[in-house]
């Protein structure tokens, strides 16, 4: 097995060793194999599966003993330590190896999660029974998942809510907050609602600005419910040079309900520290698609918080509420221990009110997540269906005049635009979604390549730099400007400063905000996103560009994401072979989070 390490893996290998005082090349391997994990976003080094095996590092070849001889290797060393121990390195007895700053964050989480779903809130079933009437009217057919979801969280100070796009994860939590206030008439709640991206927290704040004045509640109710939603940096309230935040456990957010939408783009640092910062009697509620991609950097926190896919039965207890409530019949769970650890904490929403259940749409997409390769390459390139398409990704040198006529047709109308705010809206009706950043098929070639097609059709002069109609995404958080990572801006002139050329934004309330190029934090253009940013995203139809050669950057998550960013139409450009090694291949992250929730390694 050959491992690329960075130079950050090796230098720490170097450091652990001559901290133990301990020149041995299994620990050093182990120690660079540990760092190397978290860099590809595991939390953990498991040692089953190195143990024994023949390792190719820097060009040296390191053979590792057995596990029980590797374990005790590891034990003998000064640096590494028991969990608990502090040590630079953990080894538990599942016989994974920690940073321990990773273990902490882990073995915080685990407390901060176990503290809250094993506490019940009092409700008034009278009120809540009324509030479930009106917001959630009975149906003979089948089951009202979100219904169900908003007992959930009613009666846990802990919940989870996941679905796919299109089942109403942010009309479910509208319903909860009215239900909410309705049972704490006397008591003014102090609620915060944060996304982990500026441009995810805008569409929240929009959704429920939009959803809040039409549900049946009364007048006093619908006022009370916020619409302000916050990235999660600065509800914490990031320290400027600093990884530490202002709330934390010495200092807890004084809000108590706390609902983060898009939690699957959470890592486990930022969702320890989150957890860590609540008040005892706060609630959690989580929003997100436990399929879709992971975060970015280390941990699949959603996943492995909502047992890595499994179907979650519920309490006798609960079930029996539910019916009372509802009427509608629930999955029941034993009485183990592990059962009963997160049971009745997470409902998954299964109702799709965006597609058909027989749509092109929700049938490729269940056809990806359920792994079932040579199903879905048949579906994309036989369904007679307008929403999906499969195209044959043509070699490099062919690509600019193969994409041009869709190119054009794309983007067209958003460049005919009158304003900056029409701009906006017509620009989200369709976007290239590519799966890597490097290469001919990836992000950077891309907006190079329909930037020359745009120019060729003389829609855009990108001679200049700050053309009109450029499309602009921040990379980078920057709070004294108000803009975040993932927003997505415009370039138009501005008739008030002589037409000189500013970037204009969004606002959830429907207006835009302009800035100049200037005072732009780290940016590029983006006519083409990479399917990780492209989440918390939607738009009217989706062009997903495959490379040519298969990479492990390619997974059943990271086509399912990109397939459900498509409202009405995704047409995929990829190679036969890649496309289905892609959707057989599914990411695991390796952590200790969902055992030590679950109960099951």
């Amino acid at each position: 097995m050959k491992l690329e390490l960075r130079s950050i893996d090796r230098h720490y290998a170097t450091f652990i060793c001559r901290e133990s005082d301990y020149d041995s090349p299994e620990l050093w391997c182990c120690a660079a194999l540990v760092s190397h994990a978290v860099g590809e976003g595991h939390i953990c080094l498991n040692l089953e599966e190195i143990a024994g095996r023949e390792l190719l590092l820097l060009d040296k070849v390191y053979q590792l003993p057995p596990l029980p001889q590797l374990i005790t290797l590891l034990k003998s060393a000064a640096a590494v330590g028991a969990p608990g121990d502090f040590r630079p390195l953990l080894l538990d007895r599942a016989a994974r190896l920690y940073l321990h700053r990773y273990w902490n964050y882990e073995s915080e989480l685990v407390r901060g999660v176990r503290e809250k779903a094993g506490s019940a809130q009092s409700v008034d079933q009278e009120i809540l029974r009324g509030g479930l009437a009106r917001l959630f009217p009975a149906s003979d057919r089948e089951c009202d998942w979100q219904a169900v979801a908003a007992m959930a969280a009613l009666f846990k100070r802990f919940c989870i809510i996941s679905g796919g796009p299109g089942t109403g994860k942010t009309s479910t939590v509208v319903k909860i907050l009215a239900l909410l206030l309705e049972q704490q008439q006397e008591t003014p709640q102090r609620i915060a609602m944060a996304a982990p991206t500026g441009k995810a927290a805008a569409r929240l704040k929009e959704s429920i600005s939009r959803m809040k004045n039409s549900l049946d509640s009364p007048a006093a109710i619908r006022e009370q419910i916020p619409t302000a939603v916050t990235t999660i940096h600065r509800l914490l309230g990031s320290i400027h040079g600093s990884v530490r935040f202002r709330f934390s456990a010495d200092n807890p957010l004084p809000h108590d309900v706390v609902i983060i939408d898009e939690a699957s783009m959470v890592d486990l640092p930022l969702m320890a520290k989150l957890v860590q910062a609540l008040k005892p009697e706060a609630r959690l509620i989580l929003l997100g698609d436990r399929d879709q991609l992971a975060s970015v950097e280390a941990g699949a926190v959603l996943g492995d918080l909502c047992g890595n896919g499994r179907e979650v039965p519920f309490s006798p207890r609960f079930s029996q509420l539910v019916t009372g409530m509802t009427g509608a019949q629930l999955p029941t769970a034993g009485t183990t221990p592990a059962a009963s650890l997160l049971t009745d904490t997470l409902v998954v929403l299964k109702k799709n009110y965006r597609f058909r259940s027989a749509s092109g749409l929700a049938t490729l997409a269940e056809t990806i997540n359920g792994g079932r390769a040579s199903q879905a390459l048949q579906l994309l390139q036989e369904e007679d269906s307008p929403q999906i398409a499969w195209h044959d990704i043509p070699e490099a040198a062919n690509l600019k005049k193969a994409l041009a006529p869709r190119i054009v047709e794309g983007y067209r109308h958003y460049l005919a635009a009158a304003t900056p705010r029409e701009a906006l809206e017509k620009f989200d009706q369709f976007r290239v979604l590519c799966a890597v950043r490097q290469g001919p098929y990836g992000v950077e070639a891309l907006n190079l390549l329909v930037e020359r097609i745009l120019a060729e059709q003389g829609v855009i002069d990108p001679r200049q730099r700050w053309y009109t109609g450029r499309p602009v995404m921040i990379t980078a958080n920057d709070d004294s400007c108000k803009l975040f990572n993932g927003d997505v801006g415009i370039v138009f002139p501005d008739p008030e400063a002589d037409q000189a050329p500013k970037v204009y934004f969004p606002l959830a309330d429907g207006g835009v905000r302009k800035v100049s190029p200037l005072r732009l934090p780290p940016h590029e253009t983006v006519y083409a996103m990479t399917i990780h940013k492209s989440q918390g995203s939607e738009f009217n139809t989706v062009l997903m560009l495959l490379p040519n050669r298969d990479t492990p950057l390619l997974s059943r998550e990271l086509l399912y994401t990109g397939i459900t960013r498509a409202v009405s139409g995704c047409t995929v450009w990829g190679n036969s072979e890649v496309f289905t090694a892609a959707v057989k291949r599914k990411v695991v992250r390796r952590s200790g989070l969902s055992e030590a929730l679950w109960g099951e390694r």
